[in-house]
């Protein structure tokens, strides 16, 4: 019986911060349950199959592009013998009238907004020649905010820079260490990548080679960043915590002197092919780099030397040192990975943003850290899994989005964030 109490502990433990995370979707599904009123190609075709095929039809919509693409589409599906009109109620009602004059209308095809634009409120009175004509729009259904699918591809991108940086500082605080400087070196890695896309491949004509090459210029420049937090923290047996502040300073200070405290943003337009593309089954090329990036990490940390020594050290250094773990270059490794893994983040963010900027990844440091600890990863070392962060990662991101959504201040977001982290570490002091 003790044993099957100890399983059932264990796997409730285990699988804690997956049931949150349900938890949390469940919770703002539900707050964020609303009328929705689809104004998509969906949407266009099931407005077209109301239509008779030789009915006229008369598109009104405002003049944004979401509007514009819903009436072009629903064209579209009508054979493109619609007349859009794009502007305000007084345009409407001027093509009103000349439709009256040329002999009537027998549809007005419009979204939410504008079939409630009092001009269509009495035709009949307003427009006898077309007392018959019909105004109709999409139907509205009920449905959840969080869960439209925009809004779940929208937390995926989002979350994925945090969550690659979430891999090398794992790796970091499972040795028992921490790394404060991995939000500059994705303004450093950002920043550098621009500029040698700029200065080294001709700007805004640069070819793939040579922006792969100018993406691995920056993620190699913060591996040597790495290298040296590494190389003070153990070879002079420094804290991390100061190296690493140390180094943040640095990295930030030089990614604002390499800019010259402006954005480099002459990069082509396939630069962007790696934060904004989304070539397999409609998943953001970034969010597959994160999940395949974790596949690797959790093999590695499972089924290497490596990863065994990383749990071995930060367990207990001197029982491993012992047992002849080459502590020191574990720990070293530990930390150039974390910068590396920091630099692709630069390159990942530069891409989403079609820049580099001294300014990118503020406060990262931060929600990395967040991750990595909400994730169940110790602060004390010797324990966390790939996994685990990646769940922490998405508790963050679902944390925050739902918070945009219900419009929660960016104030009370902060005060939020910062119990959940101390909840983490709370939870993980009583496991203990």
């Amino acid at each position: 019986m003790s044993r099957l109490f100890d399983f059932i502990r264990h796997h409730l433990a285990g699988s804690g911060m997956l049931v949150a995370l349900v938890l949390l979707c469940a919770f703002f599904s539900i707050v964020t349950w609303t009328e929705q009123h689809p104004q998509d190609a969906a949407a266009a075709k099931q407005l077209a199959a109301q239509i008779a095929p030789a009915a006229k039809v008369l598109i009104v919509v405002r003049p944004q592009a979401e509007d514009i693409a819903f009436a072009a589409a629903l064209n579209a599906a009508l054979g493109s013998r619609g007349e859009i009109v794009k502007g305000e109620p007084k345009d409407a009602r001027a093509a009103l009238q000349r439709a009256a004059a040329a002999g009537g209308l027998d549809v007005i095809a419009c979204n939410q907004a504008t079939a409630s634009w009092l001009v269509f409120s009495d035709l009949a009175t307003d427009f006898p020649a077309l007392k018959d004509t019909r105004v109709i729009q999409p139907r509205s259904y009920a449905w959840p905010v969080f869960l439209k699918s925009e809004n779940l591809l929208n937390i995926a991108n989002q979350i994925a820079v945090i969550a690659i940086l979430a891999i090398g500082m794992t790796l970091v605080i499972i040795t028992g260490g921490i790394d404060l400087s991995v939000g500059s070196l994705i303004a450093l890695s950002a920043v550098v990548t621009a500029m040698i896309v700029r200065d080294c491949f001709d700007g805004t004509t640069a070819s793939v080679l040579g922006m792969f090459l100018a993406g691995i210029g920056g993620i190699a420049l913060c591996g040597v960043c790495g290298l040296i937090s590494g190389a003070f923290i153990t070879r002079l047996r420094m804290p991390p915590f100061i190296v690493t502040l140390a180094m943040m300073l640095v990295c930030s200070g030089l990614a604002y002197r390499f800019a010259e405290n402006q954005s480099v943003y002459q990069v082509p337009d396939s630069f962007v092919w790696l934060g904004r593309g989304a070539d397999l089954f409609g998943l953001p090329n970034a969010v597959v780099l994160m999940l395949l990036l974790y596949a690797a990490a959790h093999v590695v940390m499972t089924q290497t030397s490596l990863g065994r020594h990383l749990y071995a050290v930060g367990g207990n250094t001197e029982a491993a040192f012992l047992s002849g773990v080459p502590v020191k270059r574990v720990i070293l490794m530990a930390y150039i990975l974390c910068g590396l893994l920091a630099g692709l983040g630069g390159v990942v963010m530069a891409s989403l943003l079609k820049s580099g900027s001294p300014t990118y990844g503020q406060m990262y440091e931060l929600y990395v850290i967040a991750a990595v600890v909400v994730g169940g990863t110790s602060l004390s070392g010797g324990k966390g899994t790939m996994p685990g962060t990646l769940i922490g990662a998405f508790i963050i991101a679902v944390i925050q989005n739902g918070m945009n959504l219900t419009n929660i201040g960016s104030n009370d977001q902060k005060i939020v964030l910062g119990l959940v982290i101390l909840a983490a570490v709370l939870v993980d002091r009583v496991r203990k």
